[in-house]
């Protein structure tokens, strides 16, 4: 009978390395499911712009699921993706809440005058 060999496994990386900015406290990666919602349903009450923020929210749900499933790179990657179609959106919506509320006060303005 051959004697077993003990397993030997070699880091990839060095410690300290390798952890993503869009990981959580725990190591698992964000999904970003809340902020996603959020600017839907903020942009589809306020300026109809919900649609321009759905693919967040899709992406949002591919990252909860892989996350479910185990593959973390892959949530890794729709997370990230989630998180820059979040901050597209939500400078969207701050645009247009700001230029609404400037073109109320225009109309408010010339219509006192």
């Amino acid at each position: 009978m051959k004697p077993r060999q003990a397993e030997v496994s070699i880091p990839l990386q060095p410690p300290g390395r390798g952890v993503t900015p869009a990981a959580g406290p725990d190591g698992q990666p964000r999904d970003y499911m809340v902020w996603s919602f959020f600017n839907v349903l903020l942009g589809y009450g306020l300026t109809y712009l919900g649609c321009l923020c759905f693919p967040a929210l899709v992406f949002s749900i591919k990252a909860r699921d892989c996350k479910v499933l185990g593959d973390l790179e892959g949530a890794r990657r729709h997370g990230a993706r989630a998180k820059i179609l979040n901050i597209i959106c939500s400078l969207l919506l701050v645009l247009a809440v700001v230029v609404i509320v400037i073109m109320v006060i225009i109309v408010t303005t010339t219509t006192s005058s």
